[in-house]
């Protein structure tokens, strides 16, 4: 787990009055693993699962209310019917999502000429913006020319 992330938690597990206990641990080892994928709160409890099998689901949906409500997780709707988690909303928080309608692959990327937009549509319109977040759906253009996509066979 990214030190800067370690660091967050532990401020907000003070400023709730709560204790790291081991169960919370798997939960938040298998949120915050290196890898850093979107995960569903059922892909969650199978990564903590994978940690330790002793894993709580109560446990799990307690902890990713917290970090949501914390603000060291992100919900996101990336078109699969369900919620799922972006926890690299801590590293990144600028980051958009590219969601192909196709294969559901979702590409993270940042643009300072969008951020850039953002703040000024806000300004003009009389606001000030506490979160963003852009997401585009879009449909594969590979597979529209050669009738194949690599990440749709993959699936």
């Amino acid at each position: 787990m990214n030190p800067e992330v370690r660091e967050k938690i532990d401020a907000l597990f003070i400023r709730k009055g709560l204790r790291m206990t081991k169960p919370r641990e798997i939960i938040l080892e298998a949120a915050f693993s290196e890898k850093g994928d979107h995960f569903t709160a059922e892909e969650l409890y199978e990564k903590a699962k994978e940690i330790d099998s002793r894993a709580s689901l109560a446990t799990l949906y307690r902890t990713l209310t917290l970090l949501v409500e914390g603000g060291l997780l992100h919900e996101i709707d990336l078109g699969k019917g369900v919620t799922s988690y972006d926890p690299n909303f801590i590293e990144h928080p600028h980051h958009n999502h590219l969601i192909c309608m196709d294969c559901s692959e979702v590409i993270e990327f940042e643009d300072q000429h969008i951020a850039v937009l953002e703040d000024c549509i806000t300004k003009r319109l009389g606001f000030s913006p506490t979160t963003k977040s852009i997401q585009i759906k879009a449909k594969c253009d590979k597979l529209r020319k050669t009738g194949s996509c690599n990440n749709l066979i993959s699936k």
